[in-house]
């Protein structure tokens, strides 16, 4: 656990008039508990709103014991028990309010996306389905799942069989299809979220590669979160580009 003097210089890092500390010094103390924890993830709670450190003339963060300490509450929160910056947000203004704040009991990775449907937890196995069952839940014809195949929008699991990631990809790249799109069409897109899914991955690769079970879980939660973020820019990224073009 985090300790975080309030009453005077913390380790060094300050006089006893002047308790403030660079965002370096906050690195340090955070990574005694958060070995993870980067000045980037700091500077991203910050834009978030999580956290407000002070700033000098010159433009510098300087953090008090109170930032540290409310830095640590959310990096405990998202390791132990997975809840997105949002809700986190809500919870320490509540208690900064006196008020009583119940959290979920620490377990397995909870749907991270503001906005998303909550998705239950599954084994490995469920929602694994053959080709016919994909053709029938998607309702899309063989001969257009086999092109799609063949231009990557939809993969086979390595195991075998299709997830319902594979039956939602489907229906849209058939929705798209009513306009006009064809799979040649969309192949930007799919190579898109491949760079994407390899900027989160090797975001996140040092937290899953963890000797801490937490650690590893927090991996997990992290890359849902990176990855909901992503969906969220693309949209904001299109609907910019769209109203560019019709000025």
């Amino acid at each position: 656990m985090l300790r975080i003097p309030t009453g005077g210089a913390v380790r060094g890092t300050a006089s006893a008039g002047s308790r403030l500390m660079s965002i370096g010094s906050v690195l340090s103390l955070l990574r005694e508990e958060f070995p993870e924890v980067t000045i980037s993830k700091i500077r991203f709670l910050e834009a978030e709103g999580l956290v407000e450190p002070e700033r000098t003339p010159s433009g510098y963060r300087k953090f008090s014991p109170t930032d540290v300490e409310r830095l640590a509450q959310v990096l405990r929160m998202q390791r132990d028990h997975y809840l997105p910056l949002k809700v986190i947000k809500e919870h320490l203004d509540a208690l900064e309010r006196g008020e009583q704040v119940q959290l979920p009991s620490p377990g397995g990775p909870r749907e991270l996306l503001d906005g998303a449907p909550e998705v239950a937890a599954e084994s490995p196995t469920v929602g694994r389905m053959g080709r016919e069952e994909l053709l029938a839940a998607a309702q899309v014809a063989a001969s257009d799942l086999g092109e799609w195949e063949s231009y990557g929008l939809i993969s086979p699991l390595p195991c075998g069989g299709y997830d319902a990631e594979a039956v939602t990809v489907a229906k849209i790249v058939a929705d798209l299809g009513r306009f006009g799109l064809e799979p040649r069409h969309l192949r930007a897109m799919k190579a898109a979220a491949d760079r994407e899914a390899g900027l989160i991955d090797n975001m996140v690769a040092p937290l899953r590669r963890h000797r801490n079970p937490q650690t590893r879980a927090h991996a997990e939660a992290t890359t849902k979160e990176l990855s909901g973020l992503t969906v969220r820019l693309h949209a904001a990224l299109v609907q910019t580009a769209l109203r560019s073009g019709s000025n």
